[in-house]
């Protein structure tokens, strides 16, 4: 799991939630409470019990909705009544009333990103390709300076502008990797959801 962003200060609530990082760490570190936050966020920041154990079962058991048994569902939905939707509601992130059988993000939490660093299938953190970036970006240079064939053949400015055009395509391949794939709500499914 990657860093968290602080919650964005809005005038119009009433509550002065603070959140420490710690307190954010402790609700994001169930991948069950972060595919309920993920659900609210896609949906309107409020919806029944019902329909985010749905939700949650589909996305923990890699399965259609109508596909879950009534013992999977069962097992997701008592996991969030009596505990997970109670803790996150303790922590101010929702509001969650047990006798309606209602849950909403509380007003902060829905203006708040929150990223999940989430390696599927064959991914390359990005920490480790700028670290190859960068090697290559050295021995490139190294072979200018020395006039070593091929990195001879193409003058400095040349050079200067490969790896600017190189670090600017991935920073902006950076940038929509975190803001569209790995920010909770921003896509269909959760980042840790393998699409079929």
């Amino acid at each position: 799991m990657s860093n968290v962003l602080k919650p964005v200060p809005d005038q119009s609530t009433d509550r002065d939630d603070d959140f420490t990082r710690d307190d954010m760490l402790e609700v994001l570190s169930n991948q069950r409470r972060r595919f309920v936050i993920h659900y609210l966020k896609q949906n309107g920041d409020d919806a029944s019990v019902s329909e985010i154990t749905d939700r949650v079962a589909s996305w923990e058991y890699g399965k259609e909705i109508d596909e879950l048994t009534h013992r999977e569902r069962k097992r997701v939905r008592n996991a969030l009544r009596q505990f997970h939707l109670p803790k996150m509601a303790d922590y101010g992130f929702i509001e969650f009333d047990s006798r309606q059988g209602t849950v909403e993000l509380t007003e902060t939490i829905s203006h708040t990103n929150f990223y999940v660093d989430s390696l599927t299938d064959n991914s390359v953190p990005w920490g480790v390709y700028y670290l190859g970036l960068s090697l290559l970006s050295a021995i490139c240079l190294a072979g200018v300076w020395l006039g070593i064939f091929p990195f001879d053949r193409f003058s400095p400015l040349l050079w200067g502008l490969f790896f600017v055009t190189t670090l600017s395509v991935s920073s902006v391949g950076h940038f929509y990797d975190n803001y569209y794939r790995m920010r909770l709500g921003a896509r269909e499914t959760p980042p840790e959801v393998t699409e079929k």
